[in-house]
Formats: structure tokens, sequence, C-alpha cells
């Protein structure tokens, strides 16, 4: 095995954070990276020089002496740089989403189990976070009980980004994949619950005045296995800054997060103060996941986000847009 790495970013943007996650690895070189804007590279150019610098996303990916892609494109581009990348047996560190349809995801799934070789993960990094981390501690603990109900609200606020960028700009954008994912990962995995059913409405409110056409504000119920239920909602068009709210009730207590800390309540009696939570939040860096993934392919060691779990987020979140164009319950079909 490779005791050095190679890895390439496609897509600068949040592709400089994986930049910098790949070069905070002791046993991982960055050599080329890629955006179809000359003026993205010219700037990289001077923070980091001598690498291979292109507007051409093949160049990298048919490079045999890369070994890992990172993939920051436009999302509209994320399907088919994860097939050329897997053929090539790149392997892959994907921004959200992982792609725009459930059929592509069947064929991503498909590849992938006929080159096992090949790793994949995803920047869910909402699990990097040192509030959600010891949430997650406290839950497996006990500490609060059974859970019965968590809601979640990825409040983007930043309204522009869908209306002026690119987001709307290509033929299908979804709340949901590019936002809400975000939640949809971190409550299955501060829970390990499974999500079954759920049951989605959206609208364009926001957005009406604009040529974006799509929903812009998505609320979902969500029925899980153990028989707990919750809500989601992504809320680009919110006059609000950007926020993860996040609310977790348990038998034994209840969680909240705020900007400032985090709240458990564990008692009913108004008078009884709560305990607070000052680990840091957001408190991430978007190349902090990169770092377990470089040891996934060194190692053999599992990845903070799993290739499944990647594909289970992804699974639900099809569902959930599914939901807001039909009536009722709309069940998860999960990859195995």
């Amino acid at each position: 095995m490779k005791t050095k790495i190679n890895a390439a970013v496609i897509g600068l943007g949040v592709g400089e954070k994986h930049i910098e996650g790949y070069a905070n690895h002791p046993d991982c070189n960055v050599t080329a990276i890629c955006d179809f804007s000359e003026e993205k590279l010219h700037d990289v150019k001077l923070k980091y020089p001598g690498l291979i610098y292109t507007t051409e996303a093949d160049e990298i990916i048919n490079n045999p002496d890369i070994d890992v892609v990172s993939i920051a494109s436009y999302d509209n581009y994320h399907y088919e740089q994860i097939i050329q990348a897997i053929q090539q047996g790149k392997h892959i560190f994907v921004e959200k989403p992982l792609c725009l349809f459930e059929h592509e995801s069947q064929k991503i799934y498909e590849l992938l189990k006929k080159n096992k070789g090949v790793r994949l993960s995803s920047n869910l990094i909402l699990r990097k976070s040192p509030r959600f981390e010891l949430l997650k501690e406290l839950i497996a603990k006990g500490d609060m009980g059974d859970l019965f109900y968590i809601e979640g609200d990825y409040n983007y606020g930043r309204l522009s980004k869908i209306t002026n960028g690119w987001r709307g700009k290509i033929d299908f954008y979804s709340v949901i994949y590019g936002g809400g994912v975000h939640i949809v990962d971190l409550i299955c995995w501060l829970t390990e619950d499974t999500i079954i059913d759920v049951a989605a409405y959206g609208n364009s409110i926001s957005s009406k005045e604009t040529s974006f056409r799509f929903n812009d504000m998505v609320v979902c119920i969500l029925k899980f296995k153990s028989g707990m239920i919750g809500k989601i909602s992504a809320n680009f068009g919110c006059v609000f800054p950007h926020f993860h709210a996040l609310s977790v009730y348990g038998t034994k207590a209840t969680f909240q997060n705020g900007f400032d800390r985090g709240i458990i309540y564990n008692s009913r009696e108004p008078n009884i103060p709560p305990i607070t939570i000052d680990a840091e939040y957001p408190g991430i860096h978007k190349g902090d996941l990169i770092n377990s993934f470089i040891n996934s392919i060194l190692y053999g060691t599992e990845a903070d986000v799993s290739c499944q779990d990647v594909f289970n987020t992804m699974s639900i979140c099809f569902a959930i847009e599914k939901a807001t164009y039909q009536e009722g319950f709309v069940s998860v079909n999960y990859l195995k």
C-alpha cells in the first residue's frame, strides 16, 4: 500500500477548505486543482504554487498519479465526475449532495460494489461540531432517556445564493439536497435510529419575485423505526442568520441548540435552571472530515462518514423530495 496519498480538488470555493484539510494530513499531498474559473485558479496559485492547475476536470480524473479526488463542483456535475473517478480507481470525497437523482445514486452504488477498493465519503460536516459530539455522547450514555421527538432546521438565511448564484441556474436544485441533507445526517448520526417514512410540503414564497424555479422552503415529518417521530426543514429564504436549530426530546431531558450555547432541561419545574452546554458551535473547519477519510484509505479504518452513511442519508433526502410532490407518506428506499 502507498504510504503517501496524492489528492486533487475539483471546484474552488469550499474546495479551498478541502485543500487545507488534505494539507493537514502528514501522509497526503495536494498535487492538482481544477476550476472552471481562470480567475479563481490564479488566486489559488498564489497560495499554493507548484501544483497542476487546470480548467478541465478530466485532466485530474484521468491522471494516474492522483489517488484521491475531491469533488466540490456544482451539484449537477457530481454524478458524472463520481462515475469517471470510480472507473479510474480514484477514491472520492464529494461535497453534498452525492448526486441529484435517485437513479444516479443507484448507479453509483452498483459501480462501487464492482470496485470494492474504491473509498467514498461526503462532507457531512455537522458530525464534527464539538457541541453535537457532546450531545451524541449524552444520548449514548442514556442521559437523555428514551428519545421520542427530534426536530432540526437548516436556516440558510442566504436567499441571494439561490436567486443570483449557480444554484438557480442549473436544471434542478433541491434545498433538501443542498442544505437539509446536513440535518438529516445529523439526526441519524445522533440517534442511530432509522427513518422509515416521510411526508413533506414545500413552497417558494420567499423567492417568488425572482427567477428561482424550485422550492426554497421544505418541511418534513419523519417516522423512525423505534417509534420516535421527527421534523426537519430546509429554509433558504428565512430572514435569519445561518443556523442549525436542533431540539432533542427524551424522557429524562431536553436539549435545545442556541447560537452561544446549548441548553439541557432535566426538570419540568420552571424554577429549576437548565444546564448550559458551552462546547463550541459550529466549531468546525470544512476540511475536518478529510483526516479520517485519508486514514480509511491508508489503514482500512472506517471514515467518520462511511460510504453507507452517504447513501443512507441520500435515500432519505430522495424520499423527502418525492414527498413534497405527492400526498401522504413516502417510504425510504435504502440501498443495500
